[in-house]
């Protein structure tokens, strides 16, 4: 009924607008072009907006054709792309839709909410600060059913389209809709089974996702840290640290770690979890956090390629430390070596290459 009702109107609006020299409604033009409507902008203002993209050629018709087939009060704010040619009736179509453009925005896992409000105001437009206060607002995280403390955390990684100069809190409600998604029924059963909160499986899967460079380690690192946490062992987990200092620092030192004793996020002075995620976790990781390896392990070390050597006692965990340290300093001494064995040749290759002077 509104859509005969529009093609009456705008029937008489093209013949009453070319009557008067004032264009056609709708162009054979090709291409698309970008109309962003502000907020709370009316009618008569979309159309002259319109005009000055070359969409309309009569704002006073459009607005009458937009009024007289009840669309007017339904037009909504943001960017669009309408094609160059739409008739009247498609660009009322596309703007009561509320079809805006999007851009992506893309979350890694083990972003920090301080890293992850950076790009929220990239796209949102509100200050960086203000984004990174609202991730920390222990309020605005039961307002969105998450158990806290704060949204650290439950921003899930993941690549997002969602419309330029969306509000900050709108974008962040939907990266934690997505977490909500991931804990179907089955999950929570899991959860149940390990006795651990859903606070408690987030952040132990925070750990691990900070912890591992390959994905199929994450249920061996979830399974180290649960063996500990069972036998009442410090986690011991430099990540927690690293979160405790602010900062990541490239080498964590015994000084940076006894400097945030205090900190109940610090693993090293502190039992068991930490009060709350470190980072947003992915799927892997949650998956590892609720259904940790079965392994005898208590320790693990990092190799140079990023991967782990997992071991039983503190003294074999000595031991690989030891190994994958002099495996290091090997592989720096060849390397130099290396590099002087190739610059020497260089030098003696530059020396017998004749010169322009050379008989």
């Amino acid at each position: 009924m509104k859509r005969t009702l529009r093609k009456r109107v705008l029937l008489v609006a093209c013949v009453a607008g070319l009557s008067a020299g004032l264009g056609s409604c709708g162009s054979n033009r090709e291409g698309e072009v970008q109309v962003v409507v502000p907020e709370g902008a009316s009618a008569s203002r979309i159309a002259g907006i319109l005009e000055e993209k070359e969409l309309v050629g009569s704002p006073r018709l459009f607005s009458l054709y937009a009024r007289l087939g009840g669309a007017s009060e339904n037009l909504k704010s943001g960017t669009y792309r309408i094609p160059a040619g739409a008739s009247w009736g498609e660009i009322l179509d596309v703007l009561e839709s509320g079809a805006v453009e999007t851009i992506p925005i893309t979350v890694p896992e083990g972003f920090s909410a301080e890293q992850i409000a950076g790009l929220v105001a990239e796209v949102s437009g509100a200050p960086a600060d203000s984004v990174v206060a609202l991730t920390m607002d222990s309020l605005f995280a039961a307002e969105l059913g998450v158990p806290g403390p704060d949204l650290e955390g439950y921003l899930f990684p993941e690549t997002y389209r969602v419309a330029q100069g969306l509000p900050a809190r709108n974008i962040l409600r939907i990266m934690v809709d997505r977490y909500r998604q991931f804990w179907t029924s089955e999950r929570r059963a899991l959860a149940d089974s390990t006795g651990r909160t859903e606070r408690e499986v987030v952040t132990l899967a925070s750990i691990v996702e900070k912890e591992a460079r390959v994905v199929d380690e994450m249920p061996i690192i979830a399974g180290v840290y649960a063996n500990r946490l069972e036998r009442d062992m410090l986690l011991q987990a430099d990540p927690t640290v690293q979160y405790a200092l602010g900062s990541p620092r490239a080498r964590l030192l015994y000084a940076s770690i006894d400097s945030v004793a205090d900190n109940p996020y610090n693993t090293y002075t502190h039992p068991g979890l930490p009060p709350g995620p470190i980072a947003s976790p992915g799927e892997a990781a949650l998956e590892a956090a609720l259904q940790p390896a079965d392994v005898p392990y208590l320790f693990f070390v990092a190799r140079a390629d990023g991967t782990h050597e997992f071991t039983r006692t503190l003294r074999e965990h000595i031991n690989a430390k030891n190994r994958i340290r002099d495996a290091a300093v090997r592989a720096a001494r060849e390397a130099r070596a290396e590099e002087a064995r190739q610059a020497a040749d260089e030098e003696r290759e530059s020396a017998d290459v004749p010169t322009p002077d050379d008989g």
